[in-house]
């Protein structure tokens, strides 16, 4: 099942970047054996501001998938469970997952609407490059759990 990380605006040279690179790596590399991957990050622009112009630019990466968008109002997983949830879509022949990370404003509600899940990193507002960062390390700890690695610990 190939993952892929959505995200509205293009990040620039930073640690969070590096992060993102580096676990988005990781959860390729360890996911191989297990049926999940690549992990990609595919980073689009809006030629319009707002949350409608967004939804634009997002939906023509949402065909055929399976949406989670990552919302505020979405709920927050524990990380086993996060990884359950991944090894059941992929033990259901979901073929693409697709994790949507808006913009400064969130996402479209119609968007929302139609997303087959939604995911919160708990109740405080992060910032979208952390956002993107902690959503590629919960995946790449998601396929550890799954490959039975030490990475995680409860």
């Amino acid at each position: 099942m190939k993952i892929t990380l959505l995200a509205i605006g293009k990040l620039t040279r930073s640690p969070e970047t590096e992060l993102v690179k580096t676990y988005v790596e990781r959860a390729t590399n360890a996911g191989r054996s297990l049926g999940l991957g690549p992990v990609e990050v595919i980073e689009v622009e809006a030629r319009k501001p707002g949350k409608a112009a967004e939804a634009e630019v997002l939906k023509a990466h949402l065909i055929d998938a399976h949406v989670i968008a990552c919302d505020e109002h979405g709920a927050a997983r524990p990380s086993r469970a996060f990884a359950q949830e991944i090894a059941a879509l992929r033990d259901r022949g979901v073929r693409r997952l697709v994790f949507v990370i808006g913009g400064a404003d969130g996402l479209d509600a119609e968007l929302l609407a139609s997303a087959n899940g939604k995911l919160a990193f708990g109740p405080q507002t992060w910032p979208h490059a952390l956002a993107r960062a902690m959503l590629a390390e919960q995946v790449y700890r998601a396929v550890t759990i799954l490959a039975g690695s030490p990475y995680h610990r409860d």
